[in-house]
């Protein structure tokens, strides 16, 4: 008996959630279409009726991950008693979802060295946005509250707070150990409020 075909919204979901399982084996940029056929047991023809080409995987691949990671750390933060605890709480959201899929780091750092204004880039470049957004407004939220600085420079703090999560990822990565991070997290977190909390 031949397999029921899937509807197309699921046989969309499913090739994103391949192309990440094999964005945390392989280069990105090295996953052809066939690769993605294969490893669905597809053919790329059928690959092909749900997305028109290969930008199309990839645009689809960075909205899934905006939606995903936007709203578990959302979720985060909102379930946390203070703006400081919500902070600690996104920071650790973000590293379960990492490890959780870690072809992810792989995609966005893909996207964002590329040359060319791809849809997946500009997505990527807006997801970045919208996290620094977040997280601009905990760090103003924590200095209403007395939680952090009164002369804490918000901007600053909310790069620092990336590149941080970004720091501790591409160690993890460059050590072919992305449980690294889980390790690693309570102790640099720790490093990065005791600064936010004592800027002068």
């Amino acid at each position: 008996m031949r397999a029921k075909p899937l509807p197309a919204e699921t046989r969309r979901a499913v090739t994103v959630e391949a192309v990440i399982e094999l964005a945390a084996e392989r280069d990105p940029g090295e996953i052809t279409t066939a690769a993605i056929a294969s490893h669905m047991k597809l053919t790329q023809g059928a690959l092909f009726r749900h997305f028109p080409s290969k930008d199309a995987i990839w645009e689809a691949v960075m909205e899934w991950v905006a939606e995903r990671l936007l709203a578990r750390v959302d979720r985060a933060a909102a379930q946390a008693a203070s703006p400081v605890a919500a902070l600690q709480a996104v920071f650790h959201t973000h590293v379960d979802f990492v490890t959780e899929h870690p072809g992810v780091p792989r995609m966005l750092f893909g996207e964002l060295q590329r040359a060319e204004a791809t849809p997946a880039k500009r997505l990527a470049r807006t997801l970045l946005e919208r996290y620094g957004e977040r997280i601009r407004r905990l760090l103003e939220a924590g200095k209403a509250a007395g939680e952090v600085s009164a002369a804490l420079d918000i901007e600053a703090a909310a790069t620092l707070f990336v590149g941080t999560l970004q720091g501790l990822i591409m160690q993890s990565m460059l050590a072919g150990d992305l449980l690294r991070i889980r390790r690693d997290a309570p102790r640099v977190f720790a490093i990065y409020l005791a600064g936010i909390r004592s800027a002068t």
